[in-house]
């Protein structure tokens, strides 16, 4: 078959290989290749068991692989038969050197740069999907641009704002696409060249066009306004339990102001997640290295609060729990960043383990999706951990339950069964507050939401 035009996706991973499955889904005359130099990761999309869940994720796979979809090693080929390439690498936070812990470590996104350089024999259009650091395709064309070469280089900048979870619904009905480019007569026929491609699913009054330094750093304003929110109504949920009020109530009376809106409202035990907290101090260390301090300090808040969360939900665990967690068995429901993805990355499931191993604690960690990445998380860790597929065994025993991530299998659990197997007196710790508390304490559960008044038996 001859397709109309050939794109490449460097990086398969929670964006690279959803975003093109959908381009490939909506654009049959197309040919989309993906490639990653993960071998592995590679043959499980070309398996029945794909490296990432996502609803609905594996049937736009299985519909278009072979078809017009293809996940690749060869690299090197695909790079030179591809007239646009979409760049979705890791960017995660540079953990050595200058800006250790706050800075975007680039390593990866550079040396894709100079395979596209190396291997590339007719003009590309260069697309960035991660997230990157604002004037970073300047860094990219000046790589491409050193090899004195006749071959033209487009770069544009395409953030996805895709939520894991949701990541199917949000790539086939966008709120937006952004797209930037340089504001030259090439840069903007590159631009045009992209718009066509998602015109062929996407209202073109979503698709939105902007100079690419303010693409660039869109992406990482949105992540840190929607961590804003989740920070401050984690705040606020101390107060709540301090002062006797329902978190609950003062979100639903808050969010129905028009001018705030009630998403990203839910208090929980933290955000999590491979954006928020990396693109946040990426912010904080442009800031600074731009001179900002105060800027940095007031977005390095937003980081702090969320790290206070989730000390504060082990602390409420240790004090209610007769201050000691020696030996004691605590079952985690859930380890996913967040329900529907197998993604464990930053998730606060992590920090609560490692807090609760040091208490000395016994830990029995279950999960839909995410039971092969929280193994993996917790190899080095060291401390009495298992990991077990059924809710139903992995409570038997445990003095308590703490909820860390919102399936909805764990609202729908049958907590009589679940209260008569645990030791007593028996307690849940709902840190995503999905479960009916008043239910569960008429049950006999001792239960402590979080931003609520806590539902204790006297002692």
């Amino acid at each position: 078959m001859e397709f109309k035009k050939n794109l490449l996706f460097i990086g398969a991973g929670y964006v690279g290989g959803p975003s093109a499955a959908m381009m490939a889904y909506k654009c049959p005359q197309y040919r989309v290749v993906v490639v990653d130099i993960n071998q592995e990761r590679i043959a499980q999309w070309n398996s029945d068991k794909l490296p990432i869940y996502e609803p609905g994720l594996y049937e736009i796979v299985k519909e278009t692989r072979g078809r017009n979809l293809f996940f690749s090693k060869d690299i090197e080929d695909n790079i030179r038969c591809a007239e646009i390439i979409f760049v979705g690498v890791n960017t995660p936070t540079k953990t050595f050197g200058e800006g250790a812990g706050m800075a975007a470590d680039l390593q990866y996104w550079e040396k894709t740069a100079r395979h596209i350089r190396q291997y590339a024999q007719s003009d590309k259009i260069v697309v960035e999907k991660c997230t990157l650091p604002v004037k970073t395709a300047l860094a990219m064309e000046e790589i491409f641009n050193s090899s004195n070469g006749d071959i033209r280089f487009d770069v544009l900048s395409n953030p996805e704002f895709l939520a894991e979870g949701t990541a199917i619904k949000d790539l086939e009905n966008p709120d937006r696409v952004l797209i930037g480019s340089r504001q030259t007569a090439s840069g903007l026929r590159a631009r045009e060249v992209l718009v066509e491609i998602y015109e062929n699913w996407v209202p073109r009054e979503r698709i939105i066009t902007s100079d690419i330094w303010s693409s660039e750093l869109s992406k990482l304003v949105a992540n840190a306004f929607l961590a804003q929110r989740v920070s401050s109504i984690n705040s606020i949920s101390a107060f709540c339990e301090a002062a006797g009020a329902d978190v609950s109530e003062v979100a639903r009376a808050v969010g129905l102001d028009s001018r705030i809106g009630n998403k990203f409202l839910n208090a929980g035990v933290g955000f999590g997640g491979s954006c928020f907290q990396k693109d946040i101090l990426n912010l904080v260390y442009l800031c600074r290295c731009y001179g900002l301090y105060e800027v940095a300090d007031y977005w390095e808040g937003v980081v702090k609060i969320n790290e206070y969360q989730k000390e504060r939900f082990v602390l409420n665990m240790l004090r209610t729990m007769f201050n000691t967690l020696v030996g004691k068995k605590i079952c985690m429901m859930g380890f996913a960043f967040k329900a529907n993805t197998s993604d464990t990355r930053e998730s606060p499931a992590i920090y609560v383990a490692k807090r609760l191993l040091e208490e000395m604690a016994e830990l029995i960690i279950t999960d839909p999706e995410a039971l092969r990445s929280a193994e993996a998380d917790m190899k080095e860790i060291g401390g009495n951990i298992r990991f077990v597929d059924d809710p139903y065994e992995a409570v038997q025993g445990c003095h308590a339950v703490c909820v860390m991530t919102e399936w909805e299998l764990y609202s729908l659990l049958d907590y009589e069964r679940i209260y008569k197997s645990m030791d007593k007196p028996a307690m849940i710790y709902d840190g995503r507050n999905i479960l009916d508390h008043q239910k569960l304490f008429d049950i006999g559960f001792n239960v402590f939401p979080i931003g609520k008044p806590a539902l204790r038996r006297e002692r």
